[in-house]
């Protein structure tokens, strides 16, 4: 049965776009899932439909009507894993870049999901039917560690860490350029890119809390491989931080680390660099280290994953090349 949620529009939004108030005033709403939901006219202004870029008055009356989602059966496929730790409760894997975590928009199939349902047979109910038991994800093109939950009473004490920055992740990243810095902190709030939407941006006004410490491992001419540790974890954060302060993850289109880093160099840097963006086709980025308590026996566990052999080859070019 659908759900119906209804909300009066401050007078102080008055102006707004409707799309826009609805991810404010239904906070686990994202702005396109408004449209989305605008557009099936499951969003109505005082008991009538609206468009998205209606601006509203303050006062009116919004009702949102939740739907069910529509079953979808996923397919267990024999992905081969790398595991690295499992019990009866959960199961940390190393994903390989280039893996989607879970199906969505466009991918149906051949994600760490499929390749989980053949190994483990049941996952946790509560991520629900396209994500079953995932408690946080890494990107299509990030290597790395992921802890997994088999059951519902693992998800949620999983989740709970997540919630209290109780769970420790710590990645390995190459980068452009040099930090002046042996350490330190980016402690800037992120948010989704306002003009590009399968984006992420540094944002003072609407951004969430986002913070990686970082330290220097070593430093090459025109790039450094760090050692991040995520005190917070939003989507695209080690790429979004290091590339707002200006050393965006080698190899990384989407956020400045390939084809814009490159056209800052010039002369023999510029050839050489050229030449070791083609040793990786994703960013240089992996989830090395993953530490929490377990779910249901409150145990300390750390896993680690070694370095990827691209990250590893593009290393031994840059050391070669010093």
């Amino acid at each position: 049965m659908p759900k119906v949620f209804r909300k009066t529009i401050p007078q102080s939004a008055e102006g707004q776009r409707l799309d826009s108030i609805i991810s404010v005033l239904f906070p686990r709403t994202t702005r396109s899932q408004a449209q989305r939901m605008i557009r099936a006219e499951d969003v109505r202004v005082d008991g009538g439909p609206a468009k998205c870029s209606y601006k509203v008055k303050g006062g009116e009356e919004i009702s949102l009507t939740v739907r069910e989602p529509e079953p979808s059966v996923l397919t267990p496929e024999p992905i081969p894993l790398d595991i690295r730790f499992e019990d009866r409760y959960i199961v940390v894997v190393n994903k390989p870049p280039g893996l989607v975590v879970h199906p969505g928009a466009g991918v149906k199939c051949g994600t760490l999901v499929n390749a989980l349902l053949a190994h483990c047979t049941d996952l946790s109910g509560i991520g629900g039917v396209i994500r079953p038991g995932i408690v946080h994800r890494l990107d299509k093109g990030t290597s790395g560690l992921l802890v997994v939950a088999k059951t519902d009473q693992a998800h949620v004490g999983l989740a709970g860490q997540i919630a209290e920055r109780a769970v420790k992740r710590k990645y390995c990243v190459i980068v452009w350029g040099v930090p002046q810095a042996d350490s330190g902190t980016i402690d800037a709030p992120i948010s989704r890119n306002r003009k590009h939407r399968q984006k992420m941006a540094v944002d003072w006004q609407r951004g969430k809390t986002a913070i990686t410490h970082f330290s220097v491992m070593e430093r090459f001419p025109f790039a450094s491989y760090l050692s991040a540790s995520l005190e917070t974890g939003r989507t695209h954060q080690v790429r979004v931080h290091f590339s707002e302060a200006g050393h965006p993850v080698f190899g990384d289109p989407q956020y400045g680390g390939r084809t814009k880093a490159l056209s800052r160099l010039s002369g023999s840097r510029k050839k050489t660099a050229s030449r070791l963006l083609r040793l990786i086709q994703r960013p240089a980025l992996h989830a090395v280290e993953l530490s929490f308590r377990h779910p249901v026996s409150g145990e300390s566990i750390s896993v680690e994953a070694p370095v990827p052999s691209d990250m590893m080859e593009l290393l031994g070019a840059l050391r070669s090349h010093e």
